[in-house]
């Protein structure tokens, strides 16, 4: 990592004055930013705009909508990220995991409440803390009410499955489901056995009106009613939902084992890289012991006014980012193309982001993120990864060309040793970078690229319309020949049809010559044929009345055998109906006889039941004269005992005075004589110290008269 201090040293070095023709430049660029933030949409890159969010919740308290967007890494498909957004003294009712959930806080505090295996958990949540929820988990949200700025709580999260292979996150079912649609998707049978309580009670349930996803703070009618039931019913499912053992004993109101959980908070910890040109920090499973297991990690860049991330690829991960403040440019290269043949313009991997867009860099894909000179550009961002990600930088001492040999360098880029040697020489830093006016110039050239597509749009079209008109043309010309080669056999059949009608005019009179011959010699094969017809006529009818007489004889046969069998069908059909009727009464007599019967039950049950009433009333009032005799008995009975008492008390008192009177005197004349016993002992110590001081001076030997004169 470069040395802070040598950045922070260069920070006056970054602010310099700004040509005029930039400024005109930075001018054109706004007013034309909307047009090209929408061709780049348009243009399928990996962009979402704020704008183009899903909207799943909209309350006045709150709202969470979410957008779906490829990592473009080919493994893990679409992510799914929601913007949770709560107005202050807000609650986002509980709502149960089906992935993993990692968010970060952009705006706003509040307190967070999960249920994970046998306990309860809260942490206070702020601006820039990072955290993550696994699947299975039961949480709920409220935001906190602030007295001075009154400023939303806004979260962001993404969900996807995690590094172990027990939870895979299926997007049919959505990233969470509420604890209510879990509770009541239940039928009203297995409510009761699992809750132990009556019919009405699930009855109530199922007929509240059911509440929004966001509420305001908590409801004012928790505590009255079938709502605190209802809650508290709530709060035991979601006990049981995750192996809760004594879940009876467990409501909500009960005492939470609270368990101290701590976040991360970007803005309070050190930064992994700094200088004048901007910061960036990366969360990763070191860093926050929650990202165990998770497959996302959490970073955050933040590029002062005119800096650039330096070129570089991720090895480990792809990065999904959201930006937070301001707007920038990202240059994305794909080595192999396919993402910008896929795509309907050839932007050549740059894009324009600006405040809640959400764009996508794939891995091993290099980039290169810049901002304006006219502000900031802040993201953050999720990693497919929650290992530490060290991205490859191209520049700098620390780029990955360093390491590669001169000579491979200067035959890859077809270029001599010298210009390799200040190729990579000539930048100390590959992190952050100064780069005034870069993003400006991206963002021409990205308006140039798609003008140069509109205009080759716009060629392609006039070439479309020149041959069109063409065709129409040719067209034309083809229906002029046409035309004429049509008049031209239409005067060849006019000619031909004239010589034709000649000819058939003389054939005409031919043929009515032969005609008068063919009719004569007809008229007389006519009178031949007519005799012989009639007589042929006479035999037919003769033979057809024969026929018709065995046609009317066989006719009448078949109606007969007709009849017969309609009859029988007829006989069939009345006595199958004659069964059914008969079967049906016989039913609708088991019914009436059935009906009878459940009134006559109904009716000895209520008389039974008016007995059971009547003699209950009457066992109420025995029972109520009986109590009220016993406490006039016990009344009675108590102010006799309290009486003797009271003369009790009054003995014990006067003998307990007396007992502490002999007790003082016995303690006195103890204290007497264990203080003669202590003066007594203390004389035969001091007279046993004298003996055995004598006993001592006797034992000690003389000193000879030498020593006592050298002593």
């Amino acid at each position: 990592m470069p040395n802070r201090t040598k950045h922070r040293a260069q920070k006056m070095k970054k602010f310099t004055i700004l040509p005029l023709s930039v400024l005109l430049l930075l001018t054109l660029l706004i007013s034309s930013e909307a047009s090209v933030q929408n061709d780049a949409v348009a243009c399928g890159l990996p962009v979402v705009r704020k704008d183009q969010r899903t909207r799943i919740v909209e309350t006045e308290f709150g709202e969470i909508s979410a957008v779906e967007i490829s990592d473009g890494c080919g493994i893990r498909g679409t992510h799914s990220i929601h913007f949770i957004t709560l107005e202050p003294n807000s609650l986002l009712l509980p709502l149960l995991l089906h992935s993993d959930m990692v968010f970060f806080v952009h705006t706003g505090s509040g307190v967070l409440t999960w249920v994970d295996e046998d306990k309860e958990t809260r942490i206070e949540i702020r601006r820039g803390d990072v955290y993550r929820l696994r699947p299975g988990t039961v949480f709920y949200v409220r935001s906190n009410l602030e007295r001075e700025i009154r400023e939303k709580l806004r979260v962001y999260a993404i969900f996807s499955d995690t590094s172990e292979d027990d939870y895979i996150y299926d997007p049919c079912l959505g990233p969470y489901s509420s604890i209510r649609e879990l509770l009541l998707g239940f039928d009203e049978r297995t409510l009761r056995s699992a809750f132990a309580v009556p019919e009405e009670v699930i009855g109530t349930i199922r007929n509240a009106t059911k509440p929004p996803l966001i509420v305001h703070g908590m409801p004012k009618n928790i505590t009255h009613g079938s709502d605190e039931f209802l809650w508290q019913i709530q709060s035991r499912f979601l006990r049981i939902f995750v192996r809760e053992e004594d879940s009876d004993e467990l409501i909500i109101n009960s005492r939470v084992k609270k368990k101290k959980t701590r976040t991360y908070n970007v803005f309070e910890e050190d930064p992994d890289f700094e200088n004048c040109n901007g910061r960036s920090i990366t969360v990763s499973k070191k860093d926050l012991h929650a990202l165990k297991g998770s497959s996302v990690g959490v970073f955050m860049v933040n590029l002062t006014k005119g800096s650039m991330v330096g070129p570089h690829w991720n090895p480990r991960a792809c990065e999904i980012s959201i930006v937070l403040r301001g707007e920038g440019m990202i240059r994305v290269v794909s080595s192999s193309n396919e993402m910008m043949k896929q795509s309907k313009c050839k932007s050549g991997g740059r894009f324009m982001v600006g405040e809640g867009d959400v764009f996508a860099v794939p891995r091993f894909h290099p980039m290169a993120q810049m901002s304006f000179n006219n502000g900031s550009f802040v993201f953050v961002g999720f990693s497919t990864s929650a290992r530490r990600n060290y991205p490859r930088f191209l520049a700098g001492k620390s780029s990955v060309l360093q390491v590669l040999k001169r000579e491979i360098m200067a035959v890859a880029l077809n270029v001599s040793n010298v210009t390799v040697d200040r190729l990579l020489g000539g930048q100390e830093d590959g992190v952050m970078l100064e780069c005034t006016s870069c993003a400006e110039e991206e963002l021409v050239k990205l308006k140039e690229e798609i003008q140069r597509e509109k205009e080759e749009e716009e060629r392609k079209k006039r070439e479309k319309e020149e041959e069109a008109a063409r065709r129409r043309e040719e067209e034309e010309a083809r229906k002029r020949e046409e035309e004429r080669q049509r008049k031209e056999r239409e005067e060849a059949e006019r000619k031909r049809r004239e010589e034709e009608e000649k000819r058939r005019q003389q054939e005409e009179a031919e043929r009515e010559r032969r005609e008068e011959e063919e009719m004569k010699r007809r008229e007389e094969e006519r009178e031949r044929k007519e005799r012989e017809e009639e007589e042929r006529r006479r035999q037919e009818e003769m033979e057809r009345e024969r026929r018709e007489e065995e046609r009317k004889r066989e006719e009448e046969a078949a109606k007969r055998e007709e009849e017969e069998r309609q009859k029988k069908e007829r006989e069939e059909a009345e006595r199958q109906r004659q069964e059914q009727e008969e079967a049906e009464r016989r039913r609708r007599q088991q019914e009436e006889e059935r009906k009878r019967e459940e009134e006559a039950a109904k009716r000895e049950e209520r008389e039974r039941q008016e007995q059971e009433e009547a003699e209950r009333q009457r066992r109420q009032e025995q029972e109520a004269a009986e109590r009220q005799r016993r406490e006039q008995e016990e009344e009675e009975r108590q102010r006799k005992q309290e009486e003797e008492r009271k003369r009790e008390e009054e003995a014990a008192k006067r003998e307990e005075a007396e007992r502490q009177r002999k007790e003082r005197e016995e303690a006195e004349r103890q204290r007497q004589g264990q203080e003669e016993a202590e003066r007594q002992r203390r004389q035969e110590e001091e007279e046993e110290k004298r003996r055995k001081e004598e006993a001592a001076a006797e034992r000690e030997p003389k000193p000879s008269p030498m020593e006592e004169q050298n002593p």
